[in-house]
C-alpha cells in the first residue's frame, strides 16, 4: 500500500464543494496513487470539518478505476461511515465498468448512483429513515 510519502505536493485536480449537508467531489482528471491518498485524506478532513451528512464522489471523468482507486473509495466510504455520513460513488461510464467487472475491481458495498440527482436522492432518502427504537 502506498504510504504518505507518494502525496504529490502539485494541485490536486479535485474539487470538493458543499450542497446543503453534503460534500460533492468531482474527480477531473486520472489521479496516481498519490494523489489519491492526498485527496481521501482531504475529503476525509472536511467531512468532519463541515459535519457533512452525506458524500458524492463524481468519478464521471476517470478513464479508468483500478484496483488502488476502488481500494482508496472504499476506505473513505467506510471511514466516511464511521464519521456518520453516507457515501455515494456516481458517474462510472458504462466502459469503466465493463472494465471493472471483467478484471474484478469492485467498489464493494459502496452505494453507486447514475447521476448526481439520483445520489441525492439516495441520501434523502437513508436521511429519511426513521431512528432506531429506544436502547434496551
Amino acid at each position: 500500500m502506498p504510504t504518505a510519502d507518494l502525496e504529490p505536493s502539485g494541485p490536486l485536480r479535485v474539487s470538493i464543494l458543499t450542497q446543503g449537508g453534503y460534500l460533492v467531489a468531482s474527480v477531473h482528471t486520472a489521479l496516481d496513487d498519490g494523489q489519491l491518498l492526498r485527496f481521501r485524506r482531504d475529503l476525509l478532513d472536511q467531512i468532519g470539518s463541515r459535519r457533512s451528512r452525506g458524500v458524492v464522489i463524481d468519478v464521471g471523468a476517470l478513464d479508468v478505476i483500478d484496483s488502488f482507486a476502488c481500494h482508496t473509495l472504499r476506505t473513505i466510504a467506510e471511514v466516511a461511515r464511521l464519521r456518520g455520513a453516507e457515501t455515494v460513488v456516481v458517474g462510472i461510464r458504462p466502459d469503466v465498468a465493463l472494465a471493472m467487472v471483467e478484471l474484478g475491481a469492485s467498489l464493494g458495498p459502496v452505494t453507486t448512483a447514475l447521476d448526481l440527482e439520483e445520489a441525492f436522492e439516495v441520501l434523502a432518502d437513508r436521511a429519511a429513515v426513521p431512528p432506531a427504537g429506544p436502547l434496551r
